[in-house]
């Protein structure tokens, strides 16, 4: 569940201690190193573009919203999810008349992971809880509000609030009304920048390899051997806090990849009670064609990097070397941290 913070005004400098306990690739620009690519005049022009075009230049003419009740049973929530192809629900408490926060694929794999014993004992949570009854569990009583943001705030602000508050969805929900209008996410805000800000002159680190620019996580990526049970990918999702994770043969090498969308999946089939089974079989039980494993190499230009996220629409790609060993991860929270925060002087990713 997201916290409920207003969006607003984004620090204009400086940046924080590495969060992430030494995991990330050295960012140029965010300590000592060669040559600041991201600082120089010409690589402000994405910064720039942001910070001119609001929240509700990004909102889609028709999209697709669903919205939640707390009283919901947690089964049918996320059985409605699946059915209507989204990824994430805001919740609305009727006691409140209030949105409340998030219902997202990140909460099914807690409670998963919570309640799974074994394939031979139901999870009753998921089958009675309501969404209310899991919320009271996860917060504990504290009290975690919402992150969202005003459609008249800048697109920096929402690129901003997104990797700091380390979100994958923020509502726009405006200001008089209190609706939602739409969810935006870092492949909504990639795809708007892709589009429209091909008018704009290109800065000159986009000709640097992703290798020179050191934008991605590099040391000790998390990966998950094919043969393991989908409980063991859980349990890194939960401990690691990650979103995807290489699949990895006997060899090492990288034959797929697992994300959490995949888990929801379990949903719609109602395998949920059976989580021995392997990786490999879950991939191979997907009943529609997913993101798949999208690569890239460290020789490649980070142009071409960004050109293939936009085509391919993949929230990530496996940087592997010529004998498709993992080397890394290039989220699209690295694309937009170097693209339109680090040139700001700020560090999102690492505060």
């Amino acid at each position: 569940f997201a916290h409920r913070v207003p969006g607003g005004p984004v620090p204009q400098g400086g940046g924080g201690g590495g969060g992430r306990g030494g995991r990330r690739g050295q960012m140029l620009g965010m300590g000592p190193g060669p040559e600041n690519e991201f600082q120089t005049p010409d690589a402000e022009v994405y910064m720039h573009f942001m910070r001119s075009h609001c929240c509700y230049d990004a909102v889609p003419t028709s999209c697709k919203l669903v919205v939640f009740d707390v009283s919901l049973e947690i089964k049918k929530a996320f059985v409605a999810l699946v059915a209507n192809g989204v990824r994430a629900a805001p919740l609305w408490d009727s006691k409140t008349q209030s949105f409340v926060g998030m219902l997202t694929i990140t909460d099914f794999i807690n409670i998963l992971h919570r309640y799974y014993r074994s394939p031979l004992v139901q999870i009753y949570e998921v089958e009675e809880h309501k969404i209310e009854t899991w919320r009271e569990v996860y917060l504990q009583g504290s009290f975690k509000p919402l992150v969202y943001i005003s459609p008249s705030n800048s697109l920096f602000d929402a690129v901003y609030s997104l990797i700091k508050h380390k979100i994958h969805r923020l509502p726009v929900i405006e200001p008089i009304s209190g609706n939602v209008l739409h969810i935006l996410t870092h492949k909504r805000i990639l795809k708007f920048l892709h589009i429209f800000g091909s008018t704009i002159p290109k800065p000159r680190f986009l000709k640097k390899t992703v290798q020179e620019l050191c934008v991605g996580t590099f040391r000790d990526v998390a990966v998950v051997p094919e043969t393991a049970p989908v409980y063991t990918a859980l349990e890194i999702f939960v401990d690691r806090r990650v979103s995807a994770l290489p699949v990895i043969n006997d060899a090492g090498q990288v034959v797929g990849l697992y994300s959490r969308f995949d888990v929801i999946h379990l949903a719609a089939q109602k395998t949920y009670n059976n989580l021995d089974i392997s990786v490999r079989e879950a991939l191979r039980q997907r009943t529609i064609c997913l993101e798949g494993v999208l690569t890239c190499y460290p020789h490649e230009t980070m142009e071409d990097v960004i050109d293939r996220m936009a085509k391919e629409q993949v929230h990530r790609l496996v940087l592997v070397d010529e004998n498709q060993y993992p080397r890394g991860i290039i989220s699209l929270s690295d694309i937009l941290q170097a693209l339109v925060l680090t040139p700001a002087g700020i560090d999102a990713l690492n505060s």
